[in-house]
């Protein structure tokens, strides 16, 4: 093989328990993006070789600083099983903009970038107990249509009149911060238990925790974010985390402060 064809060609290793004892790593290769193929006379002075680290697995990508952050996506999901929809692609930050090159975003040889998202096989293994909350909260799904207004509804009142939690954070209205660096805590759930939330950007995912339990959720998992002001608490929302299909699978929330809703809506939707 020429200089100019392994240029062209990302090698995908992954290291396993075997390889840690001496034993030889098995490796696949996998063509690289379109952009780096068409750029294959180029490459030797405009490559670079980086790695791309997706849970266990590190994949060396030779790719031409000129080919954009869309053309690298587009060649990890080919890599990783992420599709670029549902693909977050950090480096020194998440990478949003598809059309800057590589070059303009600083990646170069030796650089290390992380996929944080879901394969579709991760979204499928999900859905059974998603489908097994959303039985358990049909009975309820013709009173909330009754009323458009959350704090209305029977069941957020009842919650609600228990009164705000004595260690909850210090709502303020009018003001939008970026999420705490600690787990969100002070609010209840629809049981009234304690709930805290905890938003693992690296995984790409949302932890909820109570008392006995933690389940952590895939960010890609979340279809919506419905949440309203509380009646006579302004400084607080009620929060509904749609974790599947339908209304019926949100997961609600009481006595979120008000200045870090848009914040939950932008790191779990990345809008508002």
């Amino acid at each position: 093989m020429d200089t100019g064809t392994a240029m062209a060609t990302s090698s995908v290793s992954v290291t396993t328990a075997e390889d840690r004892h001496g034993k030889a790593a098995a490796t696949d290769t996998a063509p690289a993006s379109d952009c780096a193929a068409m750029a294959a006379a180029a490459v030797a002075a405009d490559g670079a070789t980086f790695r791309v680290v997706f849970k266990k697995q590190t994949h060396n990508v030779t790719m031409g600083t000129s080919c954009s952050v869309g053309e690298l996506k587009a060649h990890a999901e080919a890599l990783t099983g992420v599709p670029v929809s549902m693909m977050k692609l950090m480096f020194k930050g998440m990478l949003k903009d598809d059309n800057k090159t590589l070059e303009a975003v600083g990646i170069k040889s030796g650089s290390k970038l992380m996929v944080v998202g879901s394969t579709v096989d991760d979204v499928l293994a999900v859905t059974a107990p998603v489908a097994a909350a959303s039985a358990s909260a049909s009975s309820s799904a013709s009173a909330e249509k009754k009323s458009t207004k959350l704090c209305d509804m029977e069941k957020h009142k009842k919650i609600i009149s228990k009164g705000k939690p004595e260690d909850a954070t210090i709502g303020i209205i009018g003001q939008h911060d970026p999420l705490p660096q600690v787990p969100l805590s002070g609010m209840v759930n629809s049981i009234n238990g304690k709930v805290r939330l905890t938003f693992k950007l690296e995984q790409d995912e949302l932890w909820i925790g109570t008392k006995v339990r933690t389940d952590k959720i895939p960010m890609s998992q979340i279809q919506n974010i419905v949440s309203e002001p509380i009646t006579g608490h302004s400084d607080y929302h009620v929060m509904g985390l749609q974790l599947g299909s339908t209304e019926q699978s949100r997961y609600w929330v009481y006595w979120v402060p008000s200045q870090f809703v848009n914040s939950i809506r932008r790191t779990v939707l990345g809008h508002l």
